[in-house]
C-alpha cells in the first residue's frame, strides 16, 4: 500500500465491464480536518483509490461504506465523504472529518461488581465496593492510531495497568503489536457461588486474600478491510491469602496458594457493524481458542473456545433487528475458580438473570432485540463548551422488545446451583437505550426470567 494520494487497496476491486460512459472514475483523494492524524491511517480504510474506476451502483456503495469504516475508528466524531466532479465521468473525493478529543485524563469511579443491578440488589448498593483512582488514555498516539492507557486505581480493587497498542508496524498496515500489564489485589474476593448467585469472602483482619499479575503480547494480523487475527503469548501469576482455601478448598484444583501458567491464544474477528459501539446494520463474528498450560510446570491444564456471532438488520421505518450467538466451552470438567464460566460472565448473560451467576464448563445464549428509534439529534453546546472536540453533543434514544434464552451445562451436577444449571434459561422485557457523547451506551430494562421474576436493569454497553 502506498501512503499517499494514490493506495492500493487490499480488498479486491469489483469487475466492470459496463463502457467508460456508464463508469466514474476517481483522480484524486483530498482530506481535510484531520489535525493530528496522518493521512495514511484515514486512506488505509478506504476501498476507493485514485486513479481507478467504477461503476456508478458500487461507486456510491463504496463511499458509504469508506465512511462506517472511518467513522469506526473512534477517532472522529463525524466523517463525510464528498464526490466534487470535475467532468461528467470524472471526480475528486473531498474526506472531511472532525477530530475527537484523543489525550482524556479521567477520574476511575466504578463499581467492582459484574453489572449495576448486581451491586444494586445482591450487594445492598454497599459504596465499599466502589472502585476509584485516575486513568490517562491518548487514543491517537503521533496521529497514527495508537493507543495508550495507564491506571492507578484504589478502593475495593487495588490495581495498576499499563497498554500500549500498535495497530500498524509496517507500511502496508497489515500487522501490528501490542503489549498489556495488570495487577490487582483485592480484601474482598468472590470464592465460588451459591443458589447460582456470587459468594464473597472477607476474613477478620481484612489481608489481602488474592493478588494478580497478567502480562502479554499480541501480534495482530489484518489483511482485508474487514478481517482481523490474533496471537496472543501472556503469563499470569496468581496467589491467594490461606484463608481463601478454607472457604473454598476448590479455589485453585492443586490445593495451592499460588497458581501460575504462561497460555496463548489465537482468534479470529470479522466486524463489518456500522458502528462498533451501537451497531444498526452489518455483522460480527469472533472465534478464540485458547490454551492454559505451555510448558509441564504450569499450574494449569485447559483449552477453551469461545464463539461470538451478531447479526443487524435495518428493517424499514427506523425499526431494526438484532439478533446474536455467544458461546464459551472448556475441555476439562475442573476449572480454576478464577478461569470459571457460564452466563453472567461477559458476553455470555441473559437479560432477567443479571443477579445470577450459572457456572458450568459449556455455556450458549441466543439474544435478540427488535428495535425501533426514538429520535436521533444533535446539540449545538458551543456557547457553553469553548472545546471544539465536546462542542457537539449527539444522543439517539431507541426502544427495545428484548428475548434472550440460552443454556449452561454443568458436568459436576453441583447441588448447591442445580436450579437454574442443565436447564433451558430464558428471559424477555422492554427497554430503552440512550447512545450519547463519544458512543457512550446507558440500556434501561424491564425483564422477566424463566422463573417468573421480574426486574428494573440499568446496563452502561450495548447487550451485542
Amino acid at each position: 500500500m502506498v501512503l499517499a494520494g494514490h493506495h492500493k487497496s487490499l480488498a479486491q476491486k469489483p469487475h466492470v465491464a459496463e463502457s467508460d460512459s456508464t463508469k466514474v472514475t476517481v483522480n484524486q483523494i483530498f482530506v481535510v480536518g484531520n489535525e493530528k492524524t496522518k493521512r495514511s491511517v484515514i486512506l488505509r480504510e478506504m476501498d476507493i483509490s485514485g486513479g481507478d474506476s467504477y461503476s456508478w451502483g458500487d461507486f456510491t456503495n463504496l463511499i458509504n461504506g469508506d465512511q462506517i469504516k472511518i467513522y469506526n475508528l473512534q477517532l472522529f466524531t463525524s466523517v463525510n465523504i464528498t464526490p466534487l466532479f470535475t467532468a461528467s465521468n470524472e471526480v475528486e473525493l473531498l474526506v472531511s472529518v472532525k477530530e475527537r478529543w484523543y489525550v482524556i485524563p479521567s477520574i476511575i469511579f466504578s463499581l467492582a461488581d459484574r453489572n449495576f443491578s448486581e451491586w444494586w440488589i445482591n450487594q445492598g448498593r454497599d459504596f465499599s465496593r466502589v472502585n476509584y483512582g485516575l486513568k490517562l488514555s491518548h487514543n491517537n498516539v503521533g496521529g497514527r492510531n495508537e493507543k495508550l492507557r495507564v491506571a492507578g486505581q484504589f478502593g475495593f480493587t487495588q490495581a495498576f495497568s499499563l497498554a500500549y497498542i500498535k495497530p500498524y508496524i509496517d507500511k502496508e498496515q497489515i500487522h501490528g503489536l501490542s503489549a498489556r500489564f495488570d495487577y490487582s489485589a483485592n480484601k474482598n474476593i468472590a470464592v465460588r457461588s451459591w443458589d447460582n448467585r456470587q459468594v464473597f469472602y472477607a476474613n477478620d483482619h481484612e489481608n489481602v486474600l488474592r493478588n494478580n499479575l497478567n502480562a502479554n503480547f499480541t501480534y495482530t494480523y489484518r489483511g482485508s478491510f474487514y478481517n482481523f487475527h490474533f496471537l496472543t503469548l501472556g503469563f499470569n501469576n496468581t496467589s491467594i491469602h490461606e484463608d481463601v482455601l478454607s472457604a473454598n478448598p476448590d479455589y485453585f484444583p492443586h490445593g495451592e496458594k499460588r497458581m501460575r501458567y504462561f497460555y496463548t491464544e489465537y482468534s479470529f474477528k470479522h466486524d463489518r457493524r456500522n458502528n462498533v459501539a451501537y451497531a444498526t446494520d452489518g455483522e460480527f463474528l469472533n472465534i478464540g481458542l485458547t490454551r492454559y498450560g505451555l510448558f509441564a510446570h504450569d499450574d494449569v491444564n485447559e483449552t477453551e473456545l469461545s464463539l461470538m456471532a451478531n447479526r443487524y438488520f435495518p428493517l424499514k421505518n427506523r425499526f431494526h433487528w438484532v439478533t446474536g450467538v455467544s458461546a464459551s466451552a472448556y475441555l476439562s470438567p475442573f476449572q480454576p475458580y478464577t478461569l470459571v464460566r457460564g452466563i453472567g460472565y461477559s458476553p455470555n448473560f441473559i437479560r432477567g438473570f443479571e443477579v445470577n451467576v450459572i457456572e458450568g464448563q459449556q455455556a450458549i445464549v441466543h439474544k435478540n432485540s427488535f428495535r425501533y428509534e426514538l429520535f436521533n439529534i444533535a446539540y449545538d453546546i458551543s456557547q457553553f463548551m469553548p472545546i471544539e472536540e465536546f462542542s457537539h453533543f449527539p444522543i439517539r434514544a431507541y426502544l427495545s422488545a428484548n428475548f434472550d434464552h440460552g443454556y449452561v451445562n454443568d458436568r459436576n451436577r453441583l447441588p448447591e446451583n442445580a436450579k437454574l444449571t442443565n436447564s433451558y434459561l430464558y428471559g424477555y422485557g422492554l427497554g430503552l437505550d440512550l447512545v450519547t457523547f463519544y458512543d457512550q451506551v446507558f440500556r434501561f430494562e424491564y425483564s422477566i426470567n424463566s422463573l417468573g421474576t421480574g426486574n428494573f436493569f440499568i446496563n452502561v454497553r450495548a447487550p451485542l
